[in-house]
C-alpha cells in the first residue's frame, strides 16, 4: 500500500515549509520602507536570531539549490562584505533598542571562504550593534574541503559553537557525478580541527536521491559518518529543479534513482541512524540523545535553517537574498549583488520584498510547524490560542479526507496524528493547511 501512497503523494511537488506562506508567495508589496517601520516597532523586550548570508564559493557542486557566485578573487568578496557591514550599521538605526540576541546564523555559499581576519572582524561588528548573549550559539556553514587552520582557529577564537559541515555523500562515484570530490580524510581532519578550537556541536549534511547513488552507497556513507561521531545530521533529498538551477543540467537525469529507489535510501538511512542512537527529529534531522535538539521535545521549531531550538520569532537576515522573519511578516532583500551594494550604498535598507502576516496565516504557519515538527498537532488547542472554530477549519480542509482515508492521518477529536509508517509523506499532510497552496508558479521539490 505504501508504494502505492508514493506514487500519489510522493510525487507532488510542496514546500519544505521551512516558513509559511513560503518564499515564492512574498511580494514587492513589502518594500524597504515597510520593513523600516516594522524595525523600528520592535519590542524593546524582544529576542532576536541573526542570519547572515554570504553568496559565494570556489566552485560550483551540480546539486546546489543555494543563491551563490563562483569566484576565485577575494576582491569581489572583500567589496561584499563591506556592504554587509553597512547593511548591519543600517539595520541597527532602525532599531529603537537592539534586540538581545541568542542565535547567530552564517549561510551560504561558503561562509568560510572569508578570511580569517574578517570573519572575526565581522562578528565583532555584530557584538557592538547587537547585545549578543555570551552562551549565544553561532552556527557557520563549512565546505570542508576549503578550510584552512588559520579559519578554524578563527572560527573558535570567534565564539563559533556550532559548525554544519556539508558531505552529501562520500561515494567517489556520486562525488563525480556531483562535481564535489572530497574525501573521508579531508572531512575528517576538518572535524578535529574544529573540536580542537572549541567548535564543540558538530553537524553533517548528507543528500539521498542523487545520481548513481543506492542503498548500499547511502549506508556506507552514514557507517563513514559515525565514526565522526557527529551532533547533528541533516538528511535532504535531491531537489532536481534544472528549470531553476541551471547549473543541474549538468547531472544526466537518467543516472538519478526512481521515486522508489529514493525511498528506500531515505528509510536504510533513517533505519541506521536510529539503531546508532540518534533521535529523528521532524522530517530529516537527527540528534545524539544528549544534543539540545532530541532533548528540546515540542520546543523543536522550523526555520529557515531547519530544525531548532531557536524560540524566537524575530529573525533579522543581512546579505544578498536574505531573508527575515518578524512578528508582522516576513522580508527578503534583493538577490542580485549589485542591486543589494546599490541599495544599501544609496542609504536604504536592502528589501525587495516580502508578506504582511495575516491572522490566518498565524493560525495555518503554527499548525503546519506543529505538523512538520511533532507528526501531530492538536488543532483544538492551536485554534483556540488564535480563537478560531477548529471545527470550522478542519471541516474546510479539502485534502484531510482523502488524508484520512489513505491512512496518512489519523484523528481523534481534534487531534490529528501522522502514523509513524507515513511519517515520509508529512509534507502532504502539512499541505492540508496551506491556503497558498497552488497560488503561484513556484517550483517546489517532490515530497518524497
Amino acid at each position: 500500500m505504501r508504494e502505492a501512497l508514493r506514487r500519489i503523494y510522493g510525487e507532488e511537488r510542496l514546500p519544505r515549509y521551512t516558513s509559511y506562506p513560503a518564499s515564492p508567495h512574498f511580494s514587492g508589496a513589502v518594500d524597504a520602507g515597510i520593513y523600516g517601520d516594522w524595525l523600528r516597532g520592535i519590542p524593546a523586550d524582544a529576542t532576536a536570531s541573526l542570519y547572515l548570508h554570504v553568496p559565494f564559493c570556489r566552485s560550483m557542486c551540480w546539486y546546489c539549490g543555494c543563491h551563490t557566485t563562483i569566484t576565485q578573487h577575494d576582491a569581489p568578496i572583500a567589496g561584499y562584505l563591506a556592504t554587509l557591514r553597512a547593511e548591519t550599521a543600517l539595520v541597527a538605526r532602525h532599531l529603537a533598542r537592539a534586540p538581545r540576541v541568542r542565535h547567530v546564523h552564517f549561510g551560504g555559499g561558503t561562509p568560510t571562504i572569508v578570511t580569517p581576519d574578517a570573519f572575526r572582524d565581522l562578528v565583532a561588528l555584530l557584538r557592538d550593534h547587537f547585545p549578543v548573549d555570551p552562551d549565544a550559539e553561532i552556527a557557520v556553514e563549512i565546505d570542508p574541503r576549503t578550510l584552512t587552520p588559520a579559519m578554524t582557529r578563527a572560527l573558535g577564537a570567534a565564539g563559533v559553537s556550532r559548525a554544519s559541515l556539508g558531505v552529501q555523500s562520500f561515494d567517489p562515484v556520486v562525488q563525480e557525478a556531483i562535481r564535489r570530490r572530497q574525501s573521508f580524510a579531508v572531512t575528517a581532519a576538518a572535524v578535529a580541527g574544529l573540536r580542537a578550537a572549541g567548535v564543540g556541536g558538530i553537524n553533517l549534511d548528507l543528500i539521498y536521491g542523487l545520481p548513481h547513488q543506492s542503498v548500499d552507497s547511502c549506508v556506507e556513507t552514514v557507517r563513514q559518518a559515525l565514526r565522526l561521531r557527529p551532533d547533528r545530521l541533516a538528511v535532504f533529498g535531491y531537489a532536481h529543479v534544472p528549470t531553476f538551477k541551471k547549473h543541474q543540467r549538468h547531472i544526466d537525469e537518467a543516472t538519478l534513482p526512481d521515486g522508489g529507489a529514493r525511498q528506500a535510501q531515505a528509510d536504510a538511512i533513517a533505519t541506521l541512524l536510529v539503531e546508532a542512537g540518534y533521535a529523528r527529529i521532524g522530517l530529516d534531522h537527527y540528534a545524539r540523545p544528549e544534543d539540545p535538539l532530541a532533548r528540546a521535545g515540542r520546543a523543536v521549531r522550523r526555520n529557515f535553517q531547519g530544525y531548532t531550538t531557536d524560540p524566537s520569532d524575530l529573525l533579522i537576515g543581512f546579505g544578498a537574498s536574505a531573508i527575515g522573519r518578524l512578528p508582522q511578516g516576513y522580508v527578503q532583500n534583493d538577490p542580485a549583488l549589485r542591486a543589494y551594494a546599490e541599495r544599501v550604498a544609496r542609504g536604504e535598507l536592502a528589501t525587495l520584498k516580502g508578506y504582511a502576516l495575516t491572522p490566518d496565516d498565524r493560525l495555518r504557519a503554527e499548525l503546519i510547524e506543529r505538523v512538520m515538527c511533532e507528526f501531530r498537532v492538536d488543532v483544538g488547542a492551536v485554534c483556540r490560542s488564535h480563537r478560531r472554530d477548529p471545527d470550522a477549519l478542519l471541516a474546510g480542509l479539502p485534502r484531510l479526507p482523502r488524508l484520512l482515508a489513505d491512512g496518512l492521518v489519523q484523528r481523534e477529536g481534534a487531534i490529528l496524528r501522522i502514523p509513524d509508517d507515513a511519517r515520509t509523506f508529512v509534507r502532504s499532510v502539512a499541505a492540508a493547511f496551506d491556503a497558498h497552496l497552488g497560488t503561484s508558479a513556484a517550483v517546489h521539490s517532490r515530497a518524497a
